[in-house]
């Protein structure tokens, strides 16, 4: 339970991941199966996902009213006890405008739940079959989104102030304005030949996985018209070669595995520890 002791209904906010209705969990199944009322966006969510809601349960479409009209179920299941399934698109974590609707829940002493859901990001990397942190090239994944949209960018968090990592980055909701993108990233400091993997509508049945480089980004984007529902992913690590990982190496140890002698004498020598 999250908040104050709940007394009426409970809202449960379930990760419907990018797309294909096969990958949601089986928590997540198991909550839409027990709501009176299942809320999902019809237009980020595929419909299969509604399999499981119950005969009698009522199914309302968000992205066809305001939040106000959202606002209003949970006041519902609070004063009648009833079990609402908000399901978000992705991860209810990343860009769901899950805090407000958490802050409203426990104003009106629902039980809240958070099951969580596949986030784009990682579900490209398993369509095109890469690591995103490869040791030695990459060892962390920034998720973002460009700046000047809807929401503004808190201070120090623009495109071009990550991209100065260098590592892998992963960016949302920023198709409509390549150019910026493209400049933003370059100012960062990435080469034009850095690899660039474009994705739209990943898991849906009209997926489209595009691979490029920093410099044949905008043309491609402008291509195939991809002025929404695209994600990007961007880094050295979408092309570079796997290195031997030393955790696995004969040489390292752990609490359930001693290291070979020889094998850990070769390690150290080579830098590692």
């Amino acid at each position: 339970m999250t908040g104050t002791e709940a007394i009426n209904g409970k809202v449960t906010f379930v990760g419907a991941g990018p797309g294909a209705a096969d990958l949601l969990t089986f928590r997540a199944a198991r909550a839409i199966a027990e709501a009176d009322t299942v809320i999902w966006a019809a237009s980020l969510v595929q419909a299969e996902v509604l399999e499981h809601a119950r005969e009698d349960a009522e199914i309302l479409d968000s992205s066809l009213i305001p939040m106000e009209d959202v606002l209003a179920e949970y006041q519902r299941a609070a004063d009648q006890g009833r079990r609402v399934a908000r399901i978000h698109s992705g991860d209810p974590s990343l860009w769901g405008a899950v805090q407000e609707q958490l802050d409203r829940c426990r104003e009106l002493g629902l039980e809240t739940e958070i099951v969580p859901g596949v986030s784009s990001f990682s579900a490209v990397a398993a369509i095109i079959q890469r690591e995103l942190t490869i040791p030695e090239v990459a060892q962390s994944v920034i998720l973002t989104r460009l700046g000047g949209g809807k929401t503004p960018m808190p201070p120090g968090e623009e495109v071009r102030d990550f991209a100065r990592h260098g590592t892998t980055m992963a960016i949302f909701l920023s198709a409509a304005r390549t150019k910026q993108l493209v400049e933003e990233l370059t100012a960062g400091g990435y080469p034009p030949e850095t690899p660039v993997v474009v994705a739209y509508q990943a898991t849906w049945p009209d997926e489209l996985v595009l691979h490029g480089t920093l410099e044949s980004l905008e043309a491609t984007v402008k291509e195939h018209r991809l002025w929404k529902h695209t994600l990007f992913l961007v880094g050295p690590a979408l092309a570079a070669t796997g290195t031997r990982s030393h955790l696995y190496h004969p040489g390292h140890f752990h609490t359930f595995r001693k290291a070979d002698p020889a094998a850990r004498r070769a390690l150290r020598s080579s830098g590692a520890s």
